[in-house]
């Protein structure tokens, strides 16, 4: 096991980072890489033989997340970005906001696709929809996106 300890040292934090981007809020972002590194534990050996453990923990993470909105069938929308976690460093603050006012399904397409760079085929078999529900969920997201950005720009 002392790969595993090796992997959770050397990406956990790029894990937080995307479980942030998917979630909105750090909570949900912990809870999420906690459940994807337990369930990675229990497929180590499996896993480490194909030589992408990340590529699984980051799977498992988008379809707990897209299960938990499927569950709970609302949105947790927060009023702004938190001041800790040091995502400044990575991007646009108001960018962050906007992608936390998406719903969850949109948000995870536009995550897969713009952050992780991954075609609509694979964002479909992660999620577990069609390619044309990837194509029509980003298309819906940016269209609210740019919405948000013209009325912003506006005032």
């Amino acid at each position: 096991m002392e790969d595993f300890d090796e992997f959770i040292q050397a990406r956990g934090d790029a894990l937080l980072r995307y479980g942030y981007v998917l979630a909105g809020n750090s909570e949900d972002a912990a809870d999420l890489v906690q459940e994807a590194l337990a369930r990675l534990g229990d497929a180590w050996f499996r896993v480490r033989q194909k030589n992408d453990p990340e590529g699984y923990v980051r799977t498992i993470m988008v379809r707990l997340h897209v299960k938990s909105w499927r569950r709970r069938h609302r949105e947790d929308l927060v009023a702004a970005v938190p001041d800790h976690g040091g995502l400044d460093q990575y991007s646009d603050a108001a960018l962050w906001a906007a992608l936390q006012e998406l719903p969850r399904r949109q948000r995870a397409v536009i995550v897969l696709r713009y952050y992780e760079d991954l075609p609509d085929q694979e964002i479909a078999e992660i999620l577990g929809v069609s390619r044309g529900t990837v194509r029509s969920q980003a298309a819906r997201a940016l269209d609210k996106l740019r919405i948000k950005h013209a009325f912003q720009e506006a005032r």
